[in-house]
C-alpha cells in the first residue's frame, strides 16, 4: 500500500489517499508534481484506493506532496515515516 499526503495552505491536516500499486502511487504523485510545476491553478481528482472515495482539489492551494510505502513492520506508535516526522519533533 502507497500512500500520499497532500498538504494544504492552512490546513493543519494533510489529505490522505492510499494506492495499492507502486505505478499507480508514482503517476498520481507525478501529476501533482507537474500540477505545482507548471504554476497555474489546476484541478485535480484522486481516488483512494483503501476507502473507495474521491477528492477534487484545485492545486493552487497545495503545498506540498508526499509519498511513502507501508512495509509490512508495524512502525513504532506516533512515529510518521518521511519530512512530516522531522518538523513535528
Amino acid at each position: 500500500m502507497y500512500t500520499l499526503e497532500l498538504l494544504l495552505k492552512g490546513n493543519p491536516a494533510p489529505i490522505v489517499v492510499h494506492q495499492k500499486e507502486e505505478e499507480a502511487a508514482n503517476r498520481a504523485y507525478q501529476s501533482i508534481v507537474n500540477a505545482l510545476r507548471s504554476g497555474s491553478p489546476q484541478s485535480l481528482e484522486l481516488t483512494c484506493d483503501r476507502t473507495g472515495k474521491k477528492v477534487f482539489l484545485l492545486t493552487g492551494e497545495l503545498c506540498g506532496v508526499q509519498m511513502t510505502s507501508k512495509s509490512g513492520g508495524a512502525s513504532p506508535m506516533g512515529t510518521r515515516p518521511g519530512f512530516l516526522a522531522q518538523l513535528q519533533s
